[in-house]
């Protein structure tokens, strides 16, 4: 058994969480579930980054202060937990979690002794929404790429980290899959990135300009550390470096594994930044970052700036948490940004769960209780001609792990849904309800039906298990009704009903 330490990034709390934000939350919950339920040991971990100018400035607004207003919006993406069914282990908020502030003091520190910090002047063009700052060459007709709005000139005299110490390291990290960045097009991005240059970064910034929000940088109380060098110390503060030392070792140190699951928009981040502190810190490295892609309303991205920002908790209150995780891991792409929209759930919904596993379920369940008063028949050690559903289920396995190796969703549940379409394939090619007649005719002994019967729970067993990282409810509701291990299946009830567009 291997030991995985999992994490999503830490959205900023400036806005009620979206149905972006929920893409990432069930993408990393599913690899997550894949692994516990291959027996690995687990720890996946979420959480909200506060300590941002523009929750400050969110705070303002409203006339209340940056604590009422962090806690408030945090609340929101941790009531997710339930209409998402998520499984995370950990949740820190990086202004009041304590474990936080003496994590990152400690990894200043650490950084500090390797001499990687200077205070320099400079002026830049800093956008609020990114926090960070950006060359005229990366705007785009003189707006941020990512939130089209124009950057604000900032002149200040801060502390600097010296990233540019570490691009030929950080090379060949990435170059020999050292660091895994997945997909490749992404490693390609990084790597260019680096080539290009790497420029030392301001890791600190006034605390007049931070309106006194944000950890203070130790030995200089006038300014405050730079929120992202705060916000991604969250993923060894929380299992415990600076704090608790045998967790952190056990978590981060010590285990198989450390996965961050970001979106595309905080690459430079995580593949550059992050990785530079930690081997200042001469703390061990993640080993895979995985990339996804934005969700977008009619091409655009999803954003609250933008107005298409559904709610994933109305989503759900509407369709159900099947239809949306099932449309996030089976419908969105691993390359290439995605549209969102209610007829694209309500249909692969429809498509996949009610009419293909629903149906498959509902109808071995039926035909069980029909012909057989509940009573499970015995697996036959052969059955000729149930060889293209066996290889079905014993091909799902080995595919599903592989896609998710892969960080492939989409391809680990059509690993599913074939099973599902063989098993349907294989209702019809066996006619069932022409054996139950033979058979009370006596011109089919009871053992032809019975083969059937026994091949078509084991199929509908084995998509309750593989369902278990996509759907965990529904797996459950599939095992009960096939007798959850026993001999005898439950009443059949739908386990995915048709669903119908919400009317306007």
């Amino acid at each position: 058994m291997g030991r995985y330490f999992v994490t999503t990034a830490i959205p900023y709390v400036n806005g009620k969480p979206h149905v972006g934000h929920a893409l990432e939350l069930v993408e990393t919950d599913a690899y997550a579930r894949h692994l516990r339920a291959r027996g690995e040991e687990v720890r996946l971990q979420t959480g909200t980054d506060d300590n941002a100018l523009k929750n400050v400035q969110s705070a303002e607004a409203e006339g209340i202060t940056p604590v009422e207003y962090v806690e408030r919006v945090a609340a929101r993406f941790i009531s997710l937990r339930e209409p998402l069914d998520l499984s995370f282990d950990d949740f820190i908020k990086t202004s009041t979690d304590p474990r936080h502030r003496p994590g990152v003091e400690k990894l200043w520190a650490a950084c500090a002794e390797s001499g990687d910090f200077y205070r320099k002047s400079y002026a830049g063009l800093y956008c609020v929404g990114c926090e960070q700052f950006y060359g005229e060459d990366e705007l785009v007709n003189g707006r941020c790429p990512e939130h089209g709005t124009v950057p604000d000139l900032v002149e200040e005299s801060n502390w600097f980290f010296r990233l540019s110490r570490y691009a030929d390291q950080l090379h060949e990290l990435i170059s020999t899959d050292r660091l895994r960045i997945e997909p490749a097009t992404r490693k390609r991005e990084v790597l260019s990135f680096i080539e290009a240059g790497l420029e030392d970064f301001s890791a600190s910034r006034s605390m007049t300009r931070a309106r006194g929000w944000g950890i203070p940088v130790p030995g200089d109380p006038d300014q405050v550390i730079y929120v992202w060098f705060d916000a991604l110390g969250n993923y060894i503060t929380a299992p415990g470096y600076g704090t608790d030392e045998a967790s952190f070792d056990h978590w981060w140190t010590s285990s198989d594994a450390r996965v961050h699951v970001i979106g595309k928009g905080i690459i430079r981040f995580h593949a550059v930044y992050w990785p530079a502190m930690l081997l200042s810190a001469g703390v061990r490295l993640p080993d895979t970052i995985f990339v996804h892609e934005y969700l977008t309303a009619d091409g655009m991205k999803i954003s609250k700036s933008a107005g298409n920002a559904e709610d994933p908790a109305d989503i759900v209150a509407a369709y159900g948490s099947d239809a949306l995780r099932w449309w996030m891991l089976s419908d969105v792409a691993r390359s290439g940004d995605t549209d969102y929209t209610t007829e694209r759930l309500v249909n692969r919904a429809n498509e996949d769960l009610a009419n293909n596993i629903g149906n498959l379920v509902n109808r071995t369940v039926s035909m069980v209780r029909r012909y057989r008063d509940g009573v499970i028949p015995p697996v036959p050690a052969d059955n000729p001609g149930a060889a293209a559903l066996r290889k079905a289920r014993a091909d799902a396995p080995a595919a599903i792990d592989a896609a998710f190796t892969a960080f492939d969703y989409r391809r680990a549940a059509e690993a599913i849904t074939a099973i599902g379409d063989e098993g349907n394939r294989y209702v019809e090619a066996a006619r069932p309800w022409e054996l139950a007649k033979a058979e009370r005719k006596q011109d089919a002994p009871p053992a032809a039906l019975d083969a059937v019967l026994a091949e078509l729970v084991a199929t509908c067993r084995e998509i309750a298990t593989r369902l278990v990282a996509f759907l965990p409810e529904a797996a459950a509701r599939i095992a009960a009704q096939c007798g959850d291990g026993g001999d005898q299946v439950a009443e059949p009830t739908p386990v995915f009903p048709r669903l119908e567009l919400a009317k306007a």
